[in-house]
C-alpha cells in the first residue's frame, strides 16, 4: 500500500471514530476502519481487564465465524494463554527492544519469533479457517489497554513488517479515539450523576422520563414513576449535623438502587434534597409497586430517618390520558405527599381508589395560575393537608413541613417538573 492510500486510510480511521455517539460505536469504527486499513478479512478489538485477568473482545467484525458474535458479551481469554501480552504490552515494548505490533500465521510464529512459539491464537486461526492475523498493542496513559486484531483467511497474502509497522500506526490513532470517548463519557457521567449518592441526578431523570412518555404515546409502552421523600432527615441534620444526614442520603441511595434492580431497567434517581424517584419503563406497574413495598420497608429499618414515603403513578393505571412527563411527575407527586399526610407505610399509588380517586383530583386541579412554577405547585401540594375523606382540603394555616416536609432540605431546588 502506497503512502498516501495509508494516510487516507488513517485519516478516515479517526474520522470514523469522531463521527461515533457511544463506546460501541467507538469500537465498531475502530474495527472496521483498521480491517480496511490493512486488507483485512475480520477484525477484533479487546480491552485488557488487568483485575480479572483476562483479555475480553469488545467488537468482532468483518468474515465472523459462526461462534463470533459482533458485540459479545461473554467472550474473553485468560491472559496466561497469551503469553505475549505480558510481553508485548506491557513489558517489554516500552523498551524497545521488540517491535509494537507481531504477525501470526496458521501455520505457526511468524518470522522472527523464537523457534517453538505457538500458542492459543495460532490454534484459533486455525480452528476459524483463517490463514495470519496481525495484533498491536493499544496503549492509553502510558499503559497497554489492549489489542487490536485483524486477519486475513488462508490463501490471502501474509501479513509483513511494514504491515505490522503500519498496524501500530493505526493502534495509535485507535488509542486516541478511545482516549477521546472516555474523557467525554466521564463528562457524561458527572452532568448525569448525583456527587453525593452516586445515582442519576435530576437531569437524568428528565431526559429519560421525556422520551419514555413519547414512547407511550407512540407505542403504548407503559411508563412508572415512583416519587419518594425520605422522612427525617431535617432532624438529623439539626441533631447530628449534615455529614451524618449525608450518610443518610447514601444509605438511603444504595436501599433504592437495590429496590430498584427488582424492575428490569429502571433508573434510580436523586431529585435533590431528601427527594429520590424510581423511573420504570416497560415492566407491569404491579412489578414496581412491588419495588416501592420493598422500599418503603427497608427504608423503615434504616438506622437513621423515620422511614420514606413513596407515591407511585403509572400510565397503566386507571389515570387518564398521559400527554407529557409533567402530568405522570405530578401525579407521583400527589401520590407522595398524600403518603407522607396519611404516614403511610406503604406507598399510595394513583388512580386505584376508583373514578374519583383523591390522587388524580388534587394533581389534576388547576393551580390558580396559567403558567404555575414548579416551585409553586408544589407548595400547594404541601399546602393543602389530607382530610380523612380522601380529597384535598384548602389550607387551614398548617406548615408546609406538617403536610410534607421542608421542599428543599439543604438548599438544593426541587425537581423541575
Amino acid at each position: 500500500m502506497g503512502e498516501d492510500r495509508r494516510l487516507a486510510a488513517v485519516v478516515a480511521l479517526a474520522q470514523g471514530m469522531a463521527a461515533a455517539h457511544s463506546s460501541r460505536e467507538t469500537w465498531r469504527a475502530a474495527a472496521a476502519g483498521a480491517c480496511r486499513a490493512l486488507g483485512g478479512s475480520f477484525a477484533a478489538l479487546s480491552v485488557w481487564e488487568r483485575e480479572l485477568g483476562r483479555l475480553r473482545v469488545l467488537v468482532n467484525v468483518g468474515e465472523r465465524a459462526p461462534d463470533e458474535e459482533e458485540f459479545p458479551e461473554a467472550e474473553a481469554y485468560p491472559v496466561h494463554q497469551f503469553a505475549e501480552i505480558t510481553e508485548f504490552l506491557h513489558e517489554r515494548w516500552a523498551g524497545g527492544g521488540e517491535p509494537n505490533a507481531w504477525v501470526e500465521t496458521a501455520e505457526g510464529p511468524a518470522a522472527g519469533r523464537r523457534p517453538g512459539y505457538v500458542h492459543q491464537r495460532v490454534a484459533a486461526l486455525r480452528r476459524r479457517g483463517r490463514g495470519c492475523c496481525v495484533v498491536a498493542p493499544i496503549v492509553l496513559h502510558g499503559r497497554a489497554w489492549g489489542e487490536l486484531y485483524v486477519a486475513r483467511p488462508v490463501g490471502a497474502p501474509v501479513f509483513d513488517r511494514a504491515d505490522a509497522d503500519f498496524a501500530t500506526v493505526l493502534a495509535s490513532v485507535v488509542a486516541a479515539g478511545i482516549a477521546q470517548v472516555e474523557r467525554l463519557e466521564e463528562v457524561r457521567r458527572l452532568a448525569f450523576t448525583d456527587a453525593l449518592t452516586g445515582l442519576a441526578n435530576r437531569r437524568a431523570v428528565d431526559i429519560r422520563l421525556d422520551e419514555a412518555v413519547e414512547r407511550h404515546r407512540r407505542e403504548g409502552v407503559v411508563v412508572s414513576l415512583v416519587v419518594c421523600d425520605l422522612n427525617g432527615l431535617k432532624r438529623v441534620n439539626d441533631t447530628c449535623g449534615h455529614a451524618v444526614g449525608d450518610r443518610l442520603l447514601e444509605r438511603f441511595g444504595s436501599v433504592l438502587s437495590l429496590c430498584g434492580a427488582m424492575v428490569p431497567g429502571a433508573l434510580a434517581a436523586r431529585l435533590g434534597g431528601d427527594e429520590f424517584c424510581l423511573l420504570a419503563v416497560g415492566p407491569p406497574v404491579d412489578e414496581v409497586v412491588k419495588a416501592a413495598d420493598e422500599l418503603c420497608r427497608r427504608a423503615a429499618e434504616l438506622e437513621l430517618g423515620e422511614g420514606v414515603a413513596c407515591g407511585v403513578a403509572s400510565t397503566e393505571d386507571a389515570i387518564g390520558p398521559v400527554r407529557s412527563a409533567r402530568r405522570l411527575f405530578r401525579l407521583a407527586d400527589a401520590a407522595q405527599y398524600r403518603a407522607k399526610a396519611e404516614r403511610a407505610t406503604r406507598p399510595v399509588v394513583a388512580g386505584r381508589e376508583g373514578p374519583d380517586d383523591p390522587v388524580v383530583r388534587l394533581a389534576d386541579e388547576p393551580s390558580g395560575e396559567p403558567a404555575a412554577e414548579p416551585a409553586v405547585e408544589r407548595r400547594r401540594f404541601r399546602g393543602r393537608p389530607w382530610t380523612e375523606t380522601g380529597g384535598a382540603a384548602e389550607a387551614t394555616g398548617g406548615s408546609a413541613e406538617a403536610a410534607g416536609g421542608a421542599a428543599e432540605v439543604r438548599g438544593e431546588p426541587g425537581p423541575h417538573w
